[in-house]
């Protein structure tokens, strides 16, 4: 099986790639197996970041952006096939999101994101190793790489997560990938119903859509990820609050070339203007518009 492109991604692939942005989007379903249930809509999230990320790259819109969105149902071969080709691109930013559920190998040593048809027994074997991922965006031709994290881990591998292994911590921090999303708990029994989920209400893939769509009031037109973590923290807090089960935040650094557009920003600026609503409402149009051929 192989990944799949977003319509904006059909026709960005003729954009100049020293200024282009690729990015993968990976939400991975575990399966019908109970225990990888924190999975089961992790594909709403990498679908819903494929609309919202590529308007809003700031110095190449939709059409510079390359979107690969890897099918749900894909083994981990066919993931790593699909990250390592855009890898390959030469760009100037490579943007990763992982979404899913973890699992550890039975030393406790190495994370793996679950893929379909896992169970308990071969989760780890089968799935996507998480320093696959790191090591190659590591050694991928952009200048830049940016993995967005939207994972949850069941009580033994979030144990790990939390500080009880240096070697599983150590994996979530590289100084060439920087990290921007949310790892949460995914318990047992009754409370699972209401863990928030990768891709569902209150998870990191949709708060950073929401704050995408919405952009930051108080904010310059032109932000890094450090400029909007605030705004997506909000959303996860209420997300958490709603659940009652805390996670981890994963913060962005400052500095970096990846510029987001503002679109509160945008408004502001046109809401100044004396003009028509009929004006605005083109101005408007112009300015947010993903690609003019797509669907």
């Amino acid at each position: 099986m192989t990944a799949g492109t977003s319509g904006t991604a059909g026709r960005a692939g003729t954009a100049g790639a020293a200024s282009g942005v690729d990015l993968v989007l990976i939400g991975a379903n575990g399966g019908p197996d109970k225990g990888f249930a924190g999975s089961a809509q992790a594909a709403l999230g990498a679908e819903a970041l494929a609309r919202a990320l590529p308007p809003v790259c700031f110095d190449t819109g939709s059409r510079g952006c390359r979107v690969t969105v890897v099918p749900p149902d894909a083994d981990a071969n066919a993931m790593l096939t699909a990250l390592r080709a855009a890898a390959r691109q030469e760009g100037r930013h490579l943007v990763v999101g992982l979404l899913g559920q973890l699992v550890a190998d039975p030393r406790g040593r190495r994370l793996a994101l679950v893929t379909a048809g896992s169970t308990a027994d071969n989760a780890y074997r089968r799935g996507l190793a998480w320093d696959w991922v790191v090591s190659t965006m590591v050694h991928g031709s952009q200048e830049e790489a940016l993995l967005l994290v939207d994972v949850v881990a069941r009580p033994d591998t979030w144990a790990l997560l939390s500080g009880a292994s240096q070697e599983v911590g150590e994996l979530l921090t590289h100084s060439r990938v920087p990290l921007w999303g949310r790892i949460g708990p995914f318990p047992t029994g009754r409370r699972s119903r209401s863990a928030t989920v990768p891709g569902g209400e209150g998870s990191f893939s949709w708060a950073l859509s929401r704050v995408l769509e919405r952009g930051v009031p108080t904010a310059p037109p032109a932000v890094g990820p450090a400029d909007m973590q605030a705004a997506v923290a909000a959303e996860l807090a209420w997300g958490e609050l709603a659940s009652g089960i805390g996670g981890r935040l994963l913060v962005p650094p400052s500095g970096g070339r990846l510029l987001l557009r503002n679109r509160a920003a945008v408004r502001g600026a046109l809401a100044g203007l004396s003009v028509s609503e009929e004006l605005l409402a083109v101005l408007w149009r112009e300015n947010t518009t993903t690609d003019p051929g797509s669907d």
